[in-house]
């Protein structure tokens, strides 16, 4: 009996079509980086169309984009399941991750179905929620926070799948650079989760902004240095999301617009642009060459790359961000000076905020000087930061470089 079982299973894997068996195996990796990039880029979209006309529904264009996004990345992983549990060789299912027994999948796919779940079923709970509550006064509602826990989950998943193709074999120049674009995609998530925070030139004087770039980059660009392989992956990391931030910023600069909430201080004409980006693409550089050319204990080679990231970040934002104050607003090339329709414009828009040492007065705008021992307490605080943070992603990479499903 059990040969006879074996043979119909061997019949049945050889009667799937071959449309079938590419679509599960070829198809995947590109359907699910396609997820990635237009999960963040309908984010940036959406928060464009909140900061200039407000009013939304489900059915607006950037929830539209999200949601087919994570369908797309579902049904690809879904059917990658299917033909991995049910048509596929022993061998691929002895290579994929099992669950209940039955089915197999790779680890990315499954982390994708997740976040697919959680992204499709977020959207009535988010609908229930403003019929019940009406216009969300916080960003991070219940809902919404389902929903970026659905986001992360796919661009986490798409990353994992990137990462397996790289490992599995003789990996190729695209699949390793393919794995670090990927990578590139979860920096953008990130920089746009902590954006109220650090995306705006009047805030990258302040000890927080560098505080917070110190905790979250160095994590993930020492991660893809570690685990990537093909040469400069925490540059092309960077790259990707710098190439995407400044792309938005050319395209939703030209999307006609208008206010529909009251109350309206700034009546913009388009959707409103993120900014530029941080140039994390220069300390990037820096640790992809301290990580080809330093050969000795992580414990050294990450409390080194976390200062450097730290004293190089500070070196090149600092200066840049008084250059885009100096700009003049708007400033299409740079994407400076475009304001949310609920704000109060006036000088502040050219002026650093918390900086220390300086308050604002009404009617006299900021006044005081530099505190540097305020500063330099707030950038050693940075600075343990950054060490954390880069040790992490060294063992994060460690970890990264030994997958295979």
């Amino acid at each position: 009996m059990s040969t006879s079982v074996l043979e119909r299973s061997t019949a049945t894997r050889a009667a799937v079509p071959a449309w079938a068996r590419t679509l599960a195996l070829d198809a995947t990796v590109p359907a699910v980086l396609f997820a990635s990039a237009a999960i963040v880029i309908g984010l940036h979209w959406d928060i464009a169309w909140h900061r200039a006309i407000g009013r939304d529904t489900f059915w607006s264009p950037p929830h539209v984009l999200e949601q087919v996004a994570a369908a797309v990345a579902g049904l690809f992983c879904g059917w990658r399941v299917i033909y991995t549990s049910f048509f596929a060789p022993q061998a691929e299912r002895d290579g994929a991750v099992r669950w209940w027994k039955l089915f197999h999948g790779p680890l990315g796919g499954w982390v994708c179905i997740w976040g697919t779940i959680a992204m499709i079923t977020s959207a009535p709970f988010d609908d229930w929620w403003h019929n019940a509550y009406g216009l969300d006064v916080e960003i991070l509602t219940p809902p919404h926070v389902f929903l970026l826990l659905g986001m992360v989950s796919v661009q986490l998943g798409a990353m994992l799948m990137m990462l397996a193709e790289q490992n599995r074999g003789a990996a190729s120049r695209r699949s390793a650079v393919v794995f670090a674009t990927s990578m590139g995609l979860i920096v953008l998530m990130v920089a746009t989760m902590v954006y109220a925070e650090t995306g705006v030139a009047n805030l990258q004087h302040r000890p927080a902004f560098y505080q917070i770039s110190a905790a979250l980059f160095p994590l993930f660009l020492l991660a893809v240095a570690r685990s990537g392989r093909v040469p400069w992956p925490a540059t092309i990391a960077a790259a990707t999301y710098s190439v995407i931030m400044i792309l938005l910023n050319w395209v939703l600069a030209l999307v006609p617009a208008t206010p529909m909430l009251a109350p309206i201080y700034n009546p913009v004409t388009t959707l409103v642009p993120p900014g530029f980006p941080i140039l994390i693409i220069v300390p990037a550089l820096a640790i992809d060459l301290i990580l080809a050319r330093v050969k000795t204990s992580d414990w050294v080679v990450g409390p080194l790359a976390g200062v450097v990231f730290l004293v190089v970040l500070l070196a090149v934002q600092w200066p840049f961000a008084s250059f885009l104050l100096s700009l003049e607003q708007p400033n299409y090339l740079f994407g400076q000076g475009y304001w949310d329709y609920t704000a109060r414009l006036g000088p502040w828009t050219t002026q650093f905020m918390d900086v220390p040492g300086y308050q604002y007065i009404r009617g006299q705008g900021w006044v005081g000087s530099l505190d540097s021992a305020a500063m330099a307490r707030g950038l050693a605080i940075a600075a343990v930061l950054a060490v954390l943070s880069s040790r992490l992603g060294l063992a994060w990479g460690n970890w990264m470089a030994q997958v295979r499903r």
